[in-house]
């Protein structure tokens, strides 16, 4: 059992769970590692303190990614998922009104981005992002379509799995998190670059949703489980990335 920090606080992170800044076999590592040793500050309030979110903020369509982009009577193409879980603290404690943002690939593996050069097709009827607020369980949901792998510019044949990128935003500004979720059974997983940055297999499985047939939906979506731990020892990691977490 962890020991609970002082009240107004949050739990301080273990960064021997998290990957090194520097791993040169995720090559942009190699530029954007700090030169110096961490300096560590007390918390402002500010970071203590917000931002707080409600559910008012969410559009009726935020959480489905098949539709909130779609034409009239279409819906994004790909195999239908749906995607919930749990947002806690390090003690469990289920964490309320948590603004969870998301976006990922289409079922291609290309992005709607300017920048995204990857050969795969568009989809007319997808955005590729959405959001949703935990509820007073610190429960989340949203509905989309899995996402596709995709090669980048790292090796000379390196692939990311599929995956969708999240940014939560807890009590404080010092509890957000910024990771990615990865689906069980892809092959991919073992072989990526950035995942490999992470010291342990337990630490990488705190990132692979499972599959979740109690609630999948016959005859429409399978379901996948993702669940978040917000700071402490056991919090989610994001590759190597220490500004998102």
């Amino acid at each position: 059992m962890t020991n609970s920090p002082p009240p107004g606080t949050f739990f301080q992170r273990d960064f021997t769970w998290h990957p090194p800044a520097l791993t040169p076999g995720y090559k942009t590592s190699v530029t954007r590692a700090p030169q110096r040793a961490r300096i560590a500050y007390d918390n402002t309030v500010t970071e203590l303190t917000g931002p707080t979110f409600g559910h008012n903020i969410i559009g009726e369509l935020d959480n489905d990614l098949t539709l909130n982009y779609a034409r009239p009577g279409h819906s994004a193409q790909g195999p239908r998922i749906i995607v919930h879980g749990h947002v806690l603290d390090e003690e469990a404690r289920p964490v309320p009104n948590v603004l969870v943002e998301f976006w990922q690939a289409n079922a291609g593996g290309r992005y709607r981005h300017k920048k995204d050069s990857y050969l795969a097709p568009l989809d007319p009827d997808f955005g590729g992002c959405g959001r949703t607020v935990t509820d007073a369980e610190g429960r989340y949901h949203f509905r989309t379509i899995l996402p596709g792998p995709y090669p980048w510019p790292n090796g000379v044949n390196d692939w990311r799995p599929a995956h969708i990128h999240f940014s939560l935003f807890g009590h404080g500004f010092a509890q957000r998190l910024i990771t990615q979720m990865y689906f069980e059974g892809d092959p991919h997983i073992d072989i990526c670059p950035i995942l490999q940055t992470i010291p342990s297999k337990a630490a990488i499985d705190t990132l692979v949703a499972r599959l979740d047939m109690n609630h999948t939906v016959p005859m429409d979506a399978r379901a996948y489980r993702m669940d978040f731990v917000l700071r402490g020892q056991r919090q989610t990691l994001f590759e190597n990335k220490m500004e998102g977490m």
